[in-house]
């Protein structure tokens, strides 16, 4: 699995943003975008304390995340969508650690929005303050990689554990015509 375990890495390095779909307590699922920095497969993300999601993620951590943009050139498209569990970061350093990850990823950040803002929000200030924002970090159990190069509609899905991506569960195209080709991947 070399070139799908670099794909999966190169997708979570080029984008900076994530669709993440949390559990409400009525049982409607929750999309929100949200960005986020990545520490190998490891994903994290600021959240506001007194938000719906954060709520949502403390009474139930599975998420589902969805990564990917548009291409005018539909064989080029890729993407990921992924199963886990979101946990909130407690340990300081891991919290500064990725607070420096995040400036890295997102520049932009760097300087205090004072002019804009009459009372900055801490989630865009450049060390956000865990009293009003918690950081999530999302560790990943299921990945399906799209890759459409392979074939319109390609997918290849893995399992996932801290020690890395162990099992490659099988590679599918969706024909569109109502099957799917689950022939042999070339990975």
């Amino acid at each position: 699995m070399p070139r799908l375990k670099k794909l999966i890495l190169q997708l979570l390095d080029e984008h900076r943003v994530m669709t993440i779909a949390t559990n409400r307590p009525d049982g409607w699922p929750q999309a929100t975008m949200a960005g986020y920095v990545n520490d190998g497969y490891l994903l994290y993300c600021f959240v506001a304390r007194n938000s719906q999601k954060y709520a949502n993620i403390q009474r139930d951590p599975r998420i589902s995340i969805a990564i990917g943009s548009d291409t005018p050139t539909p064989f080029a498209l890729k993407g990921l969508s992924l199963a886990g569990r979101a946990t909130e970061v407690t340990d300081q350093s891991e919290f500064g650690y990725i607070g420096k990850l995040r400036l890295k990823r997102f520049p932009e950040y760097a300087s205090p929005l004072q002019a804009l803002y009459s009372d900055p929000l801490d989630r865009i200030a450049p060390e956000p303050s865990p009293v009003r924002i918690a950081l999530l970090r999302i560790a990943p159990e299921i990945i399906s990689v799209l890759d459409y190069s392979k074939g319109f509609g390609h997918s290849d899905l893995v399992t996932f554990s801290t020690h890395d991506l162990d099992v490659h569960l099988g590679s599918a195209r969706h024909l569109w015509n109502g099957n799917f080709d689950t022939s042999p991947s070339a990975e």
